[in-house]
Order: structure tokens, then C-alpha cells, then sequence
């Protein structure tokens, strides 16, 4: 019921060993400029209690990331007013594409990936996780993904 991307869009291997770039499961920092966090965007099954979610990337800015780091292992930190971010994954089975699209994140408690809230556009992805998915697009969303046929991206 999710799929997950390991690393932002624009991350790219070679970034591994410079200095200034990190890539852990939950952070990613590329040259010491651009700032990203997990998160999960959640779009509810329609008829039943169940959640499928895409863990996905969102940037941040220099002030949100630092914010949201040093409260990393904070209790209460789900109280944090939403970070606003941009959609840092693209999510193939999508057209327009799902990079830059606006979000806002928010925290949950520790342990817990963030909530990324997409902005309540007309994009297909925004529109799931307001109104939800069929248990079909559930299956239809785990066939691409186990069985990609290639295509544009």
C-alpha cells in the first residue's frame, strides 16, 4: 500500500562523496544549498479504512530545514505550524509531471514521517489525495510500478 523514492528528483549518485551533499532515509542536503525532507503523501482507499501512500521528497527552505531538524527528535514537535515545500519526486504514473508541485509538511510526532499536503490544484495527484482511490487504482498503481513498461518521464 505505499512505494517509496530513495532520493529526490535532482539527487544524483555522484553526489555521495562531496562534503557538502547528504543523503540519509530521511534528510537530503545537496551541495550545502538545497534541502529536502521524507515525507508521505497519503490518499485515502475509497470504501475501506485503509491509506495508500507515496513516500516522497519535498524541498525546503535553508530556515524550514534547520527548523524542522533541530526539533527532529523533539516530543510535541507535531505541533510545528506546516513547513511550505515543493514536490522534490517524480511520480511516473502522472501527467502534468509531480516535481514542483506546491506542498505543505507537516510534522508528525517522532518517529512518524511527515504529512506532505499538496496544494488543492486540479493536478491528478491532488485531486486522489482529497478525494481518494479505488481499490483498482491501488491495483493499477502497483502493476506500474512492479511491471513498468518505460515510456516518457
Amino acid at each position: 500500500m505505499n512505494y517509496s523514492a530513495a532520493a529526490p528528483y535532482v539527487w544524483d549518485p555522484s553526489f555521495a562523496d562531496a562534503p557538502d551533499c547528504l543523503l540519509s532515509s530521511d534528510q537530503c542536503v545537496i551541495n550545502g544549498q538545497h534541502y529536502f525532507v521524507k515525507g508521505l503523501v497519503e490518499i485515502p482507499v475509497i470504501g475501506s479504512d485503509e491509506v495508500f501512500s507515496w513516500g516522497v521528497w519535498a524541498s525546503l527552505s535553508r530556515e524550514s530545514f534547520a527548523r524542522m531538524a533541530d526539533l527532529w527528535d523533539t516530543p510535541g514537535r507535531e505541533a510545528e505550524t506546516p513547513y511550505f515545500g515543493w514536490l522534490s519526486t517524480d511520480l511516473p504514473l502522472y501527467s502534468p509531471s509531480t516535481v514542483n508541485l506546491k506542498t505543505h509538511v507537516h510534522s508528525r510526532p517522532v518517529g512518524d514521517r511527515p504529512f506532505i499536503e499538496l496544494e488543492p490544484t486540479d493536478h491528478p495527484l491532488a485531486v486522489e489525495q482529497r478525494t481518494g482511490i479505488t481499490p483498482d487504482r491501488v491495483r493499477e498503481i502497483a502493476e506500474s510500478i512492479l511491471h513498468p513498461t518505460g515510456g516518457n518521464s
